[in-house]
């Protein structure tokens, strides 16, 4: 091999000196060896980085420490990832390192950058196919009129500003062409509002599915559309000035024919996987392999007629149906190695091309900027208009105003396609380069200061069953992750007597994670005209609360609603609903089930999501813990038997509410309600205190318990036992004798602060469902009755307690100023 290698190396030689010979010029040729593309080492005399495998490496694990110690770093700061790999790529290039000729031809040579912009394109390829396959088209079709107006204004107001001042400044300043047509990219530039790009963002800023993310995404796709149009217009228009007829017209139908092998071969194609594969199984891998030909087939064939490899790709992704199964399949496959891998590639070699060092005139510098920022305050301006007249807050606004100006990966394939065409020179591109970092850095921080989607979730009233009017419809949201939540839940929801004294409105939200879509959706579920043999698993779950409405026709009214968010967000959906439909009740699955008679760890996201659900609901809360409980079954009212609940009281507004919503059920005829409360054993100075509270607190527990004890006297059904306890023992050995004497056991999740719950924490470290709710729900237990643990309402506009009598406060703070006044 070695004397091959030698034989190689001479005829390589000789070659050169022939050319040179014959060419008769003193020009300077680099010829490699065909097909040498690893070393032999060092020890054999190769330089590694002369071969483009361990080159490629080397500038692949360049990259990938430096785009992550900068994420790192800048994480802190609020900075999404695309701003480190851009500054990763300008530290490699000659602003910094790249500076040193030596380490510039060594690490980053014309070979080496050939053969990693290559790997870069092919990973944008699949990087905006998977943004096609995520996106759904008919987003635009149902947008409102509010997303209609600020899309459109978005685009146009700060197009016709940053045109209007280009044309100001090269007729006074009396600028070059060549600046000019700069000028008038950037104003292009600047009208455009990417819906990846937006999309990206709000993912990193985990605002996806609230109220803004949602408008944020229908606007974007709106503005992305008229930019798309207006360019592809602009494009066809100088075809057909610069070429002939013929070419035209080819030009044309070639783009025809490309759209519609497109819509009407890979669309029905895809839709027929869909449809082969069944709910909950795996996409077969052929099918994977199938629409991978297809989409390098028409991105060949885009490139073939004309059409560019970017555009092709995000044409095909458009056509796979989002979400599950074709569309999730493939993002799960192909995004990590994308997005983790090749994506970072482009960032950085957009900042290999930056060379701060090119920027010569300030004059220059100054003119761009200046249409920049007018262009920023121009879509500021037209995104804010169309909100404001609809009156949404002003801190909203402006965040939307910022979030349609971000700036990213589109536009950095703009300004990348525009260099190399040689519209913008090296200057012009730098400066553009550190425009969108400088933008894209401020803006993320700004809007993570100003937006918080849980202040909307403040109520102006409260929003409790204890509080709850009489003779009024109580409104329930029960929360479904799987079709494992449903039994047990109708049978509460059973037990807590719909009438048509009393009636319930019931709202069922299935949580379904995201998953192959680019946006977030929370919508009603629309029945089919016909019913289908192969329901989905929402028809299924929502086909079972239509069976317990139709069973209590004129008590219960279902409203069915679906909601795909990412997990860490899904909470955003379900304090939504129930601000919007003013729920009284939200009822959470816990995250432990049990399973053959075993309390079974479920994924973490839900404690995630219950524990955020908890802190922001505008209304009260419930966490059902489901035990198996054989009796918890929608049919247990026809039989001859009762449902037996039992609440532990010890004090407190989460007890009081647990009582409450007992008391609703003791108005069924088949349910037996025991009352445990908790005393001390010990009289006088000795008595400990069970729980901590002000002395209004107590008042409201000796309230409602002497409501109860004197129903209790009057109703068979109603049970009241007082628990003497002195310390934690006694209370464990009260919940250790319910044993199974109960079908469902009630209980407040947060307790005051006392020696008697500080001794009950030593117990369990755990504080998800309160001291006492994890006792109850503890895996170890013996209890076989499902456990609802309550939380009342704990945040009201105007109130810091909740607790407090809001007429008594106002009262309060009258007569405080009447005082003063006095005075």
């Amino acid at each position: 091999m070695s004397q091959s290698n030698n034989a190689s190396v001479q005829s390589q030689e000789q070659l050169k000196i022939n050319l040179g010979k014959e060419l008769g010029f003193g020009a300077s040729f680099v010829c490699e060896a065909v097909g040498h593309i690893h070393s032999r080492g060092l020890w054999i005399g190769d330089d590694p980085l002369s071969f483009s495998v361990p080159l490629l490496l080397l500038q692949l694990s360049l990259i990938s420490i430096f785009t992550r110690s900068i994420y790192i770093f800048l994480k802190p700061f609020g900075q999404p990832s695309i701003v480190s790999q851009i500054l990763g790529g300008v530290i490699l290039g000659p602003s910094v390192l790249g500076y040193n000729l030596n380490f510039a031809e060594k690490v980053f040579p014309s070979k080496g950058r050939t053969t990693l912009e290559t790997l870069s394109v092919f990973g944008f390829i699949l990087f905006l196919f998977l943004i096609g396959v995520k996106t759904d088209p008919t987003v635009v079709l149902r947008s409102g009129k509010r997303s209609l107006a600020i899309g459109i204004s978005a685009f146009c107001i700060p197009y016709a500003l940053a045109a209007l001042i280009r044309l100001v400044i090269c007729n006074r300043l009396a600028l070059n062409e060549n600046t000019c047509m700069v000028l008038a990219l950037v104003v292009k530039l600047q009208s455009l509002t990417a819906f990846p790009v937006i999309a990206t963002f709000l993912a990193e800023l985990k605002i996806l599915n609230s109220e803004i993310g949602r408008l944020a995404s229908s606007s974007s796709m709106i503005c992305d559309l008229c930019f798309w149009v207006t360019m592809t217009l602009t494009y066809a228009a100088d075809i057909a000035i610069a070429k002939s007829l013929k070419t035209s017209i080819g030009s044309f139908f070639s783009v025809v024919l490309h759209f519609s092998i497109i819509v009407f071969g890979i669309r029905p194609a895809a839709l027929w996987l869909v449809r082969h594969t069944p709910e909950g199984k795996p996409v077969k891998e052929i099918y994977t392999f199938v629409v991978l030909i297809a989409l390098m087939g028409c991105v060949f064939l885009g490139e073939v007629v004309g059409i560019d490899a970017l555009i092709s790709s995000f044409l095909v992704g458009l056509a796979i149906p989002d979400g599950p199964p074709l569309g999730a399949a493939l993002v799960e496959r192909l995004d990590c190695f994308v997005s983790v891998l090749l994506t970072p590639i482009f960032f950085t070699l957009c900042g290999l091309k930056t060379n701060v060092f090119t920027i010569q005139k300030w004059r220059n510098v100054g003119i761009i900027q200046l249409v920049v920022c007018v262009g920023f305050f121009g879509k500021l301006i037209g995104t804010m208009l169309p909100p404001l007249f609809c009156r949404m807050p002003f801190r909203d606004v402006l965040s939307l105003g910022l979030i349609m100006n971000s700036r990213g990966i589109v536009e950095l394939i703009l300004l990348n396609d525009w260099r190399t065409d040689n519209v913008l020179n090296d200057e012009c591109f730098a400066i553009m380069i550190i425009s969108v970092v400088v933008v894209t850095g401020v803006i993320s921080p700004l809007v993570k200061s100003l937006y918080d989607p849980s202040r909307r979730f403040l109520a102006y009233k409260r929003r409790t069953i204890q509080h709850h009017p009489r003779n009024q419809e109580l409104r329930i949201l029960a929360c479904i992750h799987s079709q494992e939540n449903v039994q047990t839940i109708i049978t509460l929801l059973d037990a807590s007597n719909p009438s048509k004294e009393d009636p319930i409105a019931l709202f069922v939200l299935h949580l379904i994670k995201l998953a192959g879509r680019a946006s977030s959706l929370l919508i009603a579920h629309v029945e089919r005209d016909k019913p289908s043999q192969n329901p989905t698993q929402s028809e299924r779950i929502f086909n079972a609360f239509k069976k317990f409405e139709h069973e209590n026709q004129g008590q219960v009214a279902v409203h069915c609603y679906k909601g795909i968010s990412p997990r860490t967000t899904m909470h955003n959906d379900v304090c939504s609903l129930a601000l919007e439909h003013r729920i009284s009740f939200i009822i959470m699955p816990f995250h432990r089930q049990c399973i053959n008679g075993k309390m079974v760890e479920s994924f973490h996201v839900y404690r995630h999501l219950n524990k955020n659900v908890l802190d922001q609901a505008p209304c009260s809360v419930g966490i059902l813990v489901d035990r198996g409980n054989p009796r918890n079954s929608p049919f247990w009212l026809a039989e001859a038997s009762f449902y037996r609940v039992c609440v532990l009281f010890l004090g407190g507004a989460d007890d009081r509410e647990a009582l409450a919503y007992a008391q609703r059920m003791l108005k069924h005829p088949r349910v037996l309600v025991s009352l445990l409360h908790f005393k001390s054993s010990k009289l006088g100075t000795e008595a400990i205190e069970i729980v901590g509270g002000t002395a209004r607190s107590k008042m409201l527990d000796a309230e409602i318990l002497g409501k109860y004890r004197f129903n209790a006297q009057l109703n068979e059904r109603a049970a009241y036992t007082e628990e003497e306890v002195a310390d934690r023992k006694d209370v464990l050995a009260v919940i250790e004798s319910m044993d199974n004497a109960y079908d469902l056991v009630m209980v407040g999740k947060r307790h005051g602060d006392s020696q008697l719950m500080t001794d009950l924490s030593k117990w369990n470290e755990d504080r998800e469902l309160g001291l006492v709710g994890e006792v109850i729900a503890a895996r170890d237990s013996k209890l076989g009755a499902s456990v609802l643990v309550v939380q009342q309402q704990t945040r009201v506009w105007g109130l810091r307690d909740p607790e407090v009598n809001k007429t008594e406060m106002y009262r309060n703070i009258i007569q405080n100023q009447e005082l003063q006044y006095a005075k």
